[in-house]
């Protein structure tokens, strides 16, 4: 059991650093979506194997990285206005730009753990189930190593740049719906800025318990 946590925690990283520190490229704008996702997860791979601050958990070095490579293939405020639901459409701009750092902070550090588990996984990408003409479809994969196989599914939408990821799924388990519910909580106790507080205290409390 505490090899197979380990394992699904691995990929769970895995799939988050694809969402959050892919490597800027210059790729067709109709690159099919299977094919961008098979492309990022083995270049993040190898970012993680060759880099040995990353692979350590180390998440200032992380943050630097998503920082600086500015998440090109993900739709992030589509992700965030997701998990925070109807409240979202109420925030001020401030508000959008503050919870949508505060999330991605909450993302990396939840995960960056778990990057010391990546070592020799291999992830493969099952069929596409998507019309020519579909613009949002369904990627499905599993991050294969010791073990059994852990699946990992990704939501994307086409816009004029290309495929852009929003959600992904891990062990059937969709990360924005996970985090609407709690986040849905603290919006209709304490309001926006409450959510906000909860997740500046909620990072804190992580970075004080990872020793940053």
């Amino acid at each position: 059991m505490l090899n197979r946590r380990l394992f699904s925690q691995s990929a769970a990283a895995l799939a988050s650093a694809v969402l959050l520190s892919t490597p800027v490229a210059s790729f067709a704008a109709d690159e099919a979506p299977d094919a961008m996702i098979k492309r990022l997860s083995n270049e993040v791979l190898e970012t993680i194997r060759s880099d040995s601050t990353i692979k350590s958990g180390d998440v200032d070095k992380i943050m630097v990285l998503v920082d600086r490579l500015l998440m090109p293939h993900v739709n992030f405020r589509r992700m965030t206005a997701a998990a925070v639901g109807p409240g979202w459409r109420k925030a001020t701009p401030e508000q959008q730009k503050r919870l949508q750092d505060e999330f991605k902070v909450l993302l990396v550090r939840t995960y960056s753990g778990a990057l010391s588990q990546v070592t020799n996984q291999t992830v493969e990408v099952k069929p596409l189930r998507a019309a020519a003409g579909d613009k949002d479809v369904l990627v499905r994969t599993e991050v294969r190593g010791k073990g059994d196989p852990v699946q990992v599914d990704y939501r994307l939408e086409k816009d004029g740049s290309g495929w852009k990821i929003y959600n992904l799924n891990v062990l059937g388990v969709w990360i924005v719906d996970t985090y609407r519910t709690q986040f849905g909580q603290e919006v209709n106790a304490k309001g926006i800025d409450g959510l906000i507080e909860s997740l500046v205290a909620r990072n804190k409390a992580n970075a004080a318990g990872n020793g940053k």
